[in-house]
């Protein structure tokens, strides 16, 4: 095992914020695994790189040999997360937790090392709970300290509604730090309250509180926005290589240097430095990012089938072999059309994407959102910059 220092130098390399250095130095000195917690609520069931950045750090721990403990809010889900939202957001099921919940720590480990990840299921220590075990709960934190939370206040000051439920959930999470020994937590920056409220609890009930460790969130595809299946502009731990990577190449020159930061070991100074000087062309080191995180994703040989496939279809602009044969219907709207053949979620998507330029048949752009199909057969739809479909007229 590396000395302390040396492992705290790996650690902090791209946290947002750490509380405190001091406590985890000291921590790491002790020569003990440390325990490593990450709570996950299993709302959706695909993850994407913005939760890859966390498990990425969460990796590195495992690496020197710490002790990750995974913990599915298959009970908190059910509450649930009021990080960041305006609104109160939708209770699921204890079925659809439980379905997402599989499918959330398959992705999980293709990060994490399973041989070292205890998995948790809060439902375990939370539903044997009764009415006066939660009113003792939440008799150890105030209202005051509830609404210091960022979106608490600007949803009191707005007059928007705030259930009690809510007030539960970042207190739930807290108790997850109790009865797992937390000696870390991590999460993106919009989960700093949630885990300093771990900290007191874990204080009130007579244990070391945890240090808090944040990473940054990343932008979705937009270059605008934080990745979010809400958004549709995330890349997905499931998603094909030849998504993968096709994903990766269509982010914006800015974010790039970002993305390779906090999800690969790429040598970025140098590179940054480099484009900025104009001795190496943006697009060289783009395709180096596409091909790490899609071989760091899958493996090697499936990175170079992506970008291959990349190359013959963007550059050369071949069709592609993998386009998908559909029957097409004439004398329809195009944007319906789309719809069924499940190019686009919505005929409003499909009009939308149709106005931007992001629908081709033949290579020729569609502009009119009230464009009426008149296929002949052997044409090639493009649907935004990955999808690709071939007609046939029967």
């Amino acid at each position: 095992m590396l000395s302390a220092e040396e492992q705290l130098r790996i650690l902090k390399k791209n946290v947002e914020e750490l509380i405190s250095e001091e406590e985890l130095l000291e921590r790491l000195k002790s020569g003990k695994p440390l325990r490593i917690k990450l709570g996950v609520d299993p709302s959706r069931p695909d993850l994407h790189l913005g939760h890859a950045v966390v498990l990425k750090k969460l990796r590195e721990f495992q690496d020197l040999g710490h002790v990750v403990v995974l913990i599915i809010g298959d009970f908190t889900a059910r509450i649930g997360d009021p990080s960041g939202r305006s609104k109160t957001r939708p209770m699921l099921s204890a079925e659809e937790a439980k379905k997402n919940a599989v499918s959330y720590q398959e992705q999980a480990f293709k990060i994490l090392d399973r041989s070292k990840t205890e998995l948790r299921f809060n439902s375990e220590w939370l539903e044997p709970l009764n009415f006066e075990d939660v009113i003792r709960l939440t008799a150890k934190y105030t209202v005051a300290r509830m609404l210091e939370r960022d979106d608490f206040e600007k949803r009191y000051k707005n007059g928007e509604p705030i259930s009690i439920a809510e007030f539960l959930y970042p207190i739930a999470q807290a108790y997850d730090s109790v009865a797992i020994k937390a000696d870390v937590e991590m999460g993106g920056t919009d989960q700093k309250f949630n885990l300093l409220v771990g900290r007191k609890y874990q204080e009130e009930f007579g244990q070391k509180p945890q240090i808090v460790m944040t990473m940054p969130l990343i932008e979705g595809t937009d270059g605008t926005l934080k990745m979010s299946k809400s958004y549709n502009n995330y890349i997905a731990l499931e998603d094909v290589p030849e998504d993968v990577y096709g994903k990766v190449m269509s982010i914006p020159d800015s974010l790039m240097f970002k993305y390779a930061r906090l999800l690969t070991d790429l040598e970025v100074e140098k590179a940054e430095e480099d484009v900025k000087n104009g001795k190496l062309h943006p697009m060289t080191f783009k395709k180096r990012l596409a091909f790490e995180i899609t071989k760091w994703l899958h493996d090697e040989k499936s990175a170079k089938k992506a970008e291959e496939y990349f190359v013959s279809t963007f550059s050369r602009k071949e069709t592609p072999k993998k386009a998908q044969e559909v029957e097409g219907k004439n004398g329809i709207k195009l944007s319906q059309f789309l719809k069924e053949i499940g190019a686009t979620p919505s005929a409003s998507e499909a009009k939308r994407l149709i106005k931007q330029g992001g629908v081709k048949i033949n290579n020729v752009a569609i502009k009119d959102p009230f464009f009426v199909t008149k296929f002949k057969g052997g044409e090639i739809l493009r649907v935004g910059k990955l999808k690709f479909y071939k007609i046939k007229v029967v």
